[in-house]
């Protein structure tokens, strides 16, 4: 895992845990084999228990992994929705323009703030109305 930014990497929307996957055969006492898919096949399927966490049934919990496409660092591009809200945020010596921007596919509808620029240079689809 440690060799995949999909795992290694915190961002600000990437998800603590990846799953849930069916725990196939415990192998010791603290250590399980899990049934992974296939596109993330590169990442070894034997797992110590303090890395896994106990699946409580929940319906926003569940992830189609058919509509996620992974490239081959295992890594998935969240898309924006619409523009929410923007504000003027204050420094000290500058103003930064930032828009709140709703995200799909994100565990239901979540929106996160974000610099109004760097929105316009790689959506500039959301900034032609």
């Amino acid at each position: 895992m440690k060799g995949h930014p999909r795992f290694g990497k915190r961002g600000k929307l990437t998800p603590r845990y990846v799953g849930p996957f069916q725990i196939l055969e415990r192998i010791g006492p603290v250590v399980f084999r899990v049934a992974l898919l296939p596109n993330i096949e590169q990442v070894h399927d034997i797992f110590h228990v303090s890395m896994l966490r106990r699946y409580l049934q929940d319906p926003s919990h569940v992830i189609d992994y058919q509509q996620i496409a992974l490239d081959d660092k295992l890594i998935y591009e969240e898309k924006p929705i619409q523009i929410l809200d923007r504000q003027m945020k204050q420094l000290r010596s500058k103003v930064i323009p930032t828009t709140k921007v709703e995200w799909q596919e994100h565990y239901g509808k979540e929106a996160t703030w974000e610099r109004e620029e760097e929105m316009k240079q790689r959506y500039p689809e959301l900034f032609s109305t």
